[in-house]
């Protein structure tokens, strides 16, 4: 299967690309939007290339590379009762939310910003740059991946 790519929105509070590096590899629990679970179930495959992209942030922008580590399987904080990803609806035998593992690769020395991915040429087709894109989990193309991290590693 050939190689994809992704960017992964994430919160600061919550998370961001120095736990990841303090950690190595963590699980990308939590999603709850079925566009962005159907992308972890069943296209995310181990290898894929990561967009680590701090949302909410100041500024907002990718921070780092990651890789996908483990293909999708259920989110089982889904089916622990009080936890706050809980949801009775799905079940061990009908999971309906999935999550993937992320392996860290590099953390830029500083955050590409929305505005300077909006202005960079070859960007403009990319979804974090359109207008309303709200999605956590969205493809990218490898052209797109490809000047972000030139755009990183020039930093």
């Amino acid at each position: 299967m050939a190689k994809k790519y992704w960017l992964m929105k994430c919160e600061p509070a919550a998370y961001t690309i120095h736990d990841l590096k303090r950690d190595g590899e963590t699980n990308w629990e939590g999603v709850r939007n079925y566009q962005a679970r159907n992308f972890m179930r069943d296209e995310m495959q181990v290898g894929d290339a990561v967009l680590f992209y701090a949302s909410n942030a100041d500024p907002s922008g990718v921070t780092g590379l990651a890789t996908i580590s483990k293909a999708g399987y259920p989110d089982q904080f889904c089916w622990k009762k009080g936890h706050k990803y809980f949801d009775e609806a799905s079940t061990k035998e009908k999971p309906l939310w999935y999550m993937v593992d992320l392996a860290f690769v590099v953390a830029f020395n500083e955050t590409i910003a929305l505005e300077s991915l909006k202005s960079t040429p070859g960007l403009e087709a990319m979804k974090v740059v359109q207008k309303g894109s709200r999605l956590s989990v969205q493809p990218v193309t490898k052209a797109e991946y490809d000047i972000v991290v030139r755009l990183g590693r020039k930093r």
